[in-house]
C-alpha cells in the first residue's frame, strides 16, 4: 500500500479521519451480532492499521488536542486522527466484552501511547460522553521489535490463548505471529467494520468456529 513520505503528513480535512460523521460509529459490525464465535482478544497494529501515518517519522511533538480529541495538531500544526470507523469497532468490542491489544513496532513508544491518550473515543449511544482511546485497550506492546515477541507478551499478560486472538496489521510480514497459532488479517486502507468483519470470518474459518 502506498505510503506518504516521512516529510508530509495525513491532512486535517482527510475524509478518513475521526472527523467523519460520528453517527457512523453506531453500526456494530455484522459478526458481533451474528450469534457465531468472537475472539477472546483482538489486537491491532497502530500505523496505517487504526490511523494514516506513521507517528515516528510523520509527527513531531509536542501535541495538542483538537475537537475535543477527535484530532490531535502536532508542533507545525498538522492534524491527525484515527481512520473513521475504528472509534465505534474499539466501542463494539468494548461493548461486547472481547479484550483489546496494541502491538507496534515503533521507533516512537512515547508518542504512539501520547497520541492514545490525547484522541477521544465518543461513546456510540452518548456521543458527548467520550473516553481516552488508550483507555480501550487491555494489553500495550508499543516498541520495536518483532510481532511475535509482542504477542508473546500479550499471552504471558492476559492468559488467553494464542487461537483466541485475532491481529490486524497492514504488513504482510507480520503474518509471521502466525506460527504461535494467532490469525492475521491484513489490512489494505485501516481498519473498517468491513475489515473487521472479513478478520472474524477468517478466524472463525481457521479454527473451525463455523457450522458445518
Amino acid at each position: 500500500m502506498p505510503r506518504r513520505s516521512a516529510g508530509s503528513a495525513a491532512p486535517s480535512n482527510d475524509p478518513t479521519s475521526t472527523a467523519t460523521s460520528l453517527s457512523q460509529k453506531k453500526v456494530w459490525p455484522s459478526t458481533f451480532t451474528d450469534g457465531l464465535p468472537l475472539p477472546k482478544l483482538v489486537v491491532f497494529d497502530l500505523d496505517y492499521t487504526l490511523w494514516p501515518f506513521w507517528v515516528d517519522t510523520h509527527v513531531t511533538p509536542p501535541l495538542k488536542a483538537l475537537e475535543g480529541g477527535l484530532k490531535v495538531k502536532d508542533r507545525y500544526g498538522e492534524g491527525y486522527g484515527f481512520f473513521a470507523d475504528v472509534g465505534g469497532v474499539l466501542d463494539a468490542l468494548r461493548q461486547k466484552g472481547i479484550q483489546i491489544g496494541a502491538a507496534s513496532r515503533t521507533h516512537a513508544p512515547d508518542l504512539g501511547r501520547e497520541m492514545l491518550k490525547l484522541l477521544k473515543i465518543p461513546n456510540a449511544s452518548s456521543p458527548k460522553d467520550s473516553h481516552r482511546a488508550i483507555d480501550y485497550f487491555d494489553y500495550l506492546q508499543i516498541y520495536p521489535g518483532s510481532k511475535t515477541s509482542h504477542f508473546e507478551r500479550i499471552n504471558r499478560e492476559s492468559g488467553i490463548e494464542y487461537e483466541d486472538m485475532l491481529f490486524f496489521d497492514d504488513e504482510s510480514r507480520n503474518k509471521n505471529v502466525e506460527v504461535l497459532g494467532v490469525v492475521m488479517w491484513l489490512v489494505r486502507d485501516g481498519v473498517t467494520r468491513e475489515e473487521m468483519d472479513a478478520g472474524v470470518r477468517s478466524w472463525r474459518k481457521r479454527n473451525k468456529r463455523v457450522p458445518n
